[in-house]
């Protein structure tokens, strides 16, 4: 069952769809997901004033509710899955990871692997220090032989 935030987030992109924007639903172009057709826009200020709407929302309810978008095989439900943890991006940590890692392994298209990857794993690597720096590396070592393309593909862009 999906929270208030997600239900909300859900609804509004759903709204915010555009007939003809659906061409490509369940198209290999997006790699057979669902589609609203709802712009890039409407989807980073429907993730913007989920946030307003649900302040403060701890981390553990942060990555839940990226979790809850992206259990959703939907394109829109997946971007704002991503603009969510773009916008929360510092209070990612180390642990993370394996969270996203799930993500890669199923993002199936580039739209969803490159912004994932270079605007959220990567700054997040970035900021990890001491033991936390050793783990991610060998997580990402391990991304770059995975049977999954997803997770190959992020490995190459870090």
């Amino acid at each position: 069952m999906d929270s208030a935030a997600a239900r909300f987030i859900d609804h509004t992109l759903r709204s915010e769809a555009s007939e003809w924007r659906t061409w490509a639903d369940g198209d290999a172009s997006v790699g057979g997901l669902g589609v609203y057709g709802a712009s890039i826009g409407a989807i980073r200020g429907t993730v913007r004033d989920a946030l307003r709407r649900h302040r403060d929302l701890p981390h553990d309810e942060i990555t839940a509710l990226a979790s809850e978008l992206w259990a959703v095989p939907v394109l829109e439900r997946r971007l704002a899955a991503i603009v969510l943890l773009q916008s929360e991006a510092d209070a990612l940590t180390g642990n993370d990871l394996t969270r996203i890692e799930g993500f890669l392994r199923d993002a199936r298209i580039p739209q969803l692997i490159e912004p994932l990857t270079l605007d959220v794993v990567r700054p997040l690597l970035g900021r990890l220090t001491g033991p936390e720096v050793d783990r991610a590396r060998r997580i990402v070592t391990r991304w770059s032989t995975s049977d999954a393309e997803g997770l190959r593909a992020a490995a190459a862009l870090l």
